[in-house]
């Protein structure tokens, strides 16, 4: 058995994987681009080299399916993969040296107040390096096409799953109660008991978007969600057009459209933790350091940026709170007590 498995090659694990995706031997011959005997061959040599049936083949039936073992088995032969792609990747990156390319994935938030910054810095120093972004709506998108090699780092929020990855924290990104300029809610510092009922513009369910809904649930209190989405601009029209209000993230925010205001709750939602993300056993290049030093020194100003502007949200509302009138004093009565 050890004997046979190390004679197992990269062209049956990806017979194998093909068939599993296309439910077919003709279908995955033609992703592979091979005869159809060839990848039966493939699968074949595969079963017989490990010991157990890898594909169903009932009689009848255009399509097959992986057995367990089969299933099993692609699930190690998908990270093989994925290695082997990572150290295409490096090989790549080390023969590009200083003038070759960094790819590197973003969302939305990061992309509108981190990424230009860093991009303006880091192209300064390292011009002769041409960076593609890659955007997606989750991060954790990101953080597996790193794992596959298809980037060489990306923007991600904490918790990251586990796997080969390096992470280095860049900043703590606040939450934030958006409301229209116009709304009572704004003349004063809520509470999230304040919140309960009230129409709520949220983003979508997913790992980080909902964290402020969840926030309030967890605490009891329940908004009315009157709308979602996950575009930044789209919630903070909303909540301006007086629909409901809205617990964001600062990123998220236009801090500067007089339509809102921006309030703290008493009691805060704890702040996303943004990072950075690399694979820890892939080659890293210069630059590609240099660009995570590049958004570590960005993602620092712009914190202090942010708590130099929470700090002053803070003593606003704490000048235009209406101030409650002290109770007024009941005469003490004389109460007499069993001796």
């Amino acid at each position: 058995m050890p004997d046979n498995w190390q004679s197992i090659e990269l062209k049956h694990l990806r017979a194998l994987r093909a068939v599993a995706e296309t439910g077919t031997f003709w279908a995955a011959s033609g992703q592979l681009n091979a005869s159809l005997s060839t990848v039966s061959d493939h699968v074949s040599a595969l079963e017989a080299l490990v010991g157990q049936r890898l594909v169903e083949r009932s009689r009848g039936r255009r399509t097959v399916q992986l057995t367990e073992a089969g299933r099993v088995l692609l699930g190690h032969a998908s990270a093989i993969e994925s290695r082997l792609r990572a150290a295409e990747a490096d090989f790549r990156a080390y023969a590009a040296g200083v003038s070759g390319s960094l790819r590197i994935g973003i969302y939305q938030s990061v992309a509108n107040k981190v990424l230009p910054e860093v991009m303006r810095r880091f192209k300064e120093r390292w011009p002769q390096v041409e960076v593609e972004v890659t955007e997606a709506a989750h991060d954790n998108e990101l953080v597996a096409a790193v794992e596959r090699g298809d980037l060489d780092l990306s923007f991600a929020i904490q918790p990251i799953a586990d796997g080969p990855f390096e992470v280095r924290e860049l900043m703590q990104d606040p939450y934030v109660v958006l409301t229209a300029a116009t709304s009572p809610l704004a003349r004063r510092r809520p509470a999230a008991s304040d919140l309960d009922g009230m129409p709520m513009v949220s983003y979508q369910r997913g790992k980080d978007q909902d964290r402020g809904e969840e926030f309030l649930l967890a605490r009891g209190v329940k908004p009315r969600v009157v709308f979602r989405s996950n575009d930044n601009g789209t919630v903070q029209a909303m909540v301006a057009a007086g629909l409901g209000f809205a617990l964001a993230p600062l990123l998220a925010v236009d801090e500067s459209d007089a339509r809102v205001r921006l309030l703290q709750l008493v009691e805060p939602v704890p702040p996303r933790v943004l990072v950075v993300v690399w694979h820890r056993d892939r080659y890293r290049a210069p630059a590609s350091a240099a660009f995570v030093e590049t958004a570590v020194t960005v993602a620092a100003r712009i914190e202090r940026a942010h708590d130099a502007f929470l700090a002053k949200t803070l003593s606003r509302d704490s000048r235009t709170a209406p101030r409650r009138r002290a109770p007024a004093r009941r005469p003490r009565r004389l109460v007499s007590r069993p001796g």
